[in-house]
């Protein structure tokens, strides 16, 4: 999901870079959506990825700087069930090795919503190749080790379950 006000299908270049990347790592790109910096629009872009049961990650694309119309982490994080601190830690260790103190600049953050992972990225190609590159690629490959995040889906949706019985 890129997050823009400006972009568009043939503009959207973070889209496309993290688009290739997850091609390349044989994932399926089940959908791609442009939405507006929005906060409705972004919670119901991603509320309606959520509940699809194809839809494993969702990866968003700009509004995480401090501008007033970055608002995709309030957007998203309220909807955390659990959220992914070290995500955001590792994102800038890496993010300060290429562009130093500027990674304080970005919001980046991550959790789960709907037993659906959801990584919240900075708006620029290079910090989507960054933390795709770095993170995620590896972590949503089941041989990375010493663990990744698709040994641990199954479970995500735990606490759901629990009550059913």
């Amino acid at each position: 999901m890129t997050v823009s006000d400006s972009r568009t299908p043939e503009t959207d270049t973070s889209g496309d870079t993290l688009a290739a990347r997850i091609a390349e790592a044989g994932h399926r790109l089940v959908g791609r959506a442009i939405v507006p910096d929005d906060i409705a629009a972004i919670r119901a872009q991603a509320k309606a990825w959520t509940v699809d049961p194809t839809v494993d990650v969702i990866i968003t694309t700009g509004g995480t700087g401090f501008t007033g119309r970055d608002v995709t982490p309030e957007a998203l994080e309220p909807l955390f069930e659990k959220r992914m601190d070290g995500f955001s830690t590792v994102f800038h260790r890496l993010s300060y090795d290429k562009i130093g103190t500027a990674t304080i600049q970005s919001r980046a953050t991550g959790g789960v919503l709907n037993a659906t992972f959801i990584f919240v990225l900075p708006g620029s190609p290079g910090a989507c190749r960054d933390a795709w590159d770095g993170i995620l690629k590896g972590q949503l490959d089941y041989r990375h080790r010493p663990c990744n995040f698709v040994e641990i889906m199954p479970r995500l949706d735990e606490h759901l379950k629990r009550g059913a019985d």
